[in-house]
């Protein structure tokens, strides 16, 4: 059965990551009749491969292979990204935003009184992050606590589903505040297909979406596209409002992983402290990852003597702040690393060899690099001014593509600190 939808509302947003999730609450909170349209699924967490699969490793869907990288991949799904992120709260790099005259401050002070938002407790670090953590420190590293989405009450320690999808209620995602949205009288509709922005008299005037297969038009003064780095700038090239291709950052990471003799484990929160060197451009933590997420890891270098070493493999990630580059078709994506990116990644992957050999790891190899979040594809003072709109008048963009520069952080809580401000702003309170 389709879902009932109106004609016209006040505005309409495309995606429900933590962006559109957060620009439709602001909105719904203050009594507008918002519509928000998810391409994926608004299915119940499970914590399942299967489900996760189907969210983010669908080839040219929510997963592009491209060159120079194993995969690039994207959630697809209500809530987007967020729903499999590792949820780590990075705090928005203030500087890069005021100088486009944009202060996160208010937003960011905010959310950090709603939102659950602190590093972990003790009994909720996992051996192997605890034996990383101390290898990092003997060594002089500045190795610490990260800030994480996560209820500690709803935590199971000994659990590995963050990236899955947590169904416990455990971690933080835009899905939360989706459903207060829904509450104050947004209507969600998944597995809505929007193919492009309608325009009248030079200003956008609501979307063209496919529900169903049915093909529909729905109306609204306010059009806010929040389909991540990748779907944003190819809407707005098939509404013929933007580029037909575009450059972009994708936030290379690799694991660099070792086998140690005492540890059973393999099931823990990843990502639970680390370190980050903006400088350097260069960050590090612990990444216990499930098993088929590490043995595609060791099979992708060929490294079958390790397949089964799962429950005893200590895993560094080394995430870099890329160069903007490369380009984002219609339908394909492809970046290739400059020589400067190359240099951050082999510092990096130098820096968590020694913490592996720290720890008493032996057998250490380092996976392929995959794309962690691309963005930057319709940046703020090109492609959106500092409100978030675009050349379009009443068309917005909100999510990382309108990033303004090179990043080489989790991006959520910066999302959401833009989400809440372009909600207020639009409905007239900032």
């Amino acid at each position: 059965m389709l879902p009932i939808v109106r004609p016209s509302y006040d505005a309409i947003v495309v995606g429900s990551g933590p962006g559109g999730a957060g620009t439709a609450r602001e909105l719904a909170r203050r009594g507008m009749r918002v519509l928000v349209l998810e391409q994926g699924r608004a299915d119940p967490l499970k914590g399942t491969v299967g489900q996760m699969a189907a969210m983010a490793a669908v080839p040219g869907k929510g997963a592009y292979l491209h060159r120079d990288a194993s995969l690039l991949v994207a959630g697809i799904t209500a809530g987007g990204s967020s729903a499999i992120n590792f949820a780590t709260a990075a705090p928005p790099p203030r500087a890069l935003f005021a100088r486009h005259g944009i202060d996160l401050a208010p937003a960011l002070a905010a959310l950090r009184a709603e939102l659950p938002m602190a590093p972990l407790p003790d009994d909720l670090i996992g051996p192997m992050a605890a034996r990383m953590m101390t290898a990092a420190r003997a060594l002089s590293l500045d190795w610490q606590k990260l800030e994480k989405m996560i209820r500690p009450a709803s935590c199971r320690s000994g659990c590995w589903r963050c990236v899955y999808g947590c169904p416990f209620g455990a971690k933080w995602t835009a899905r939360d505040f989706l459903d207060e949205a829904c509450r104050h009288g947004a209507q969600l509709v998944d597995r809505a297909r929007v193919l492009r922005v309608l325009v009248q008299d030079g200003r956008a005037a609501g979307v063209e979406v496919q529900i169903g297969g049915k093909l529909r038009t729905l109306s609204a003064p306010i059009v806010v596209s929040s389909g991540g780095g990748l779907g944003s700038p190819r809407l707005l090239h098939a509404s013929g409002l933007g580029p037909r291709e575009s450059s972009f950052f994708s936030d290379p990471v690799v694991a660099v992983m070792g086998s140690v003799d005492d540890i059973d484990g393999g099931a823990e929160v990843p990502m639970a402290a680390g370190l980050h060197l903006p400088e350097a451009g260069v960050a590090l933590a612990d990444l216990t990852l499930p098993q088929p997420m590490y043995q595609a890891f060791a099979l992708q270098v060929g490294r079958i003597d390790r397949l089964f070493a799962h429950r005893r493999t200590l895993s560094v990630m080394v995430k870099i702040r890329d160069a903007i580059g490369g380009r984002i078709g219609p339908r394909w994506a492809d970046k290739t690393l400059q020589e400067g990116d190359r240099k951050k990644l082999a510092h990096g992957v130098g820096m968590a060899q020694a913490i592996l050999r720290e720890a008493g790891a032996h057998h250490i190899f380092t996976s392929w690099h995959f794309a962690a979040h691309p963005g930057g594809s319709v940046r703020i003072g090109e492609g959106v001014d500092a409100g978030l709109q675009t050349r379009t008048p009443g068309l917005y963009v909100c999510d990382a593509s309108v990033i303004p520069g090179p990043w080489g952080l989790p991006p959520t809580l910066t999302l959401l600190c833009l989400g809440k401000r372009l909600g207020m702003r639009l409905a007239g309170v900032a």
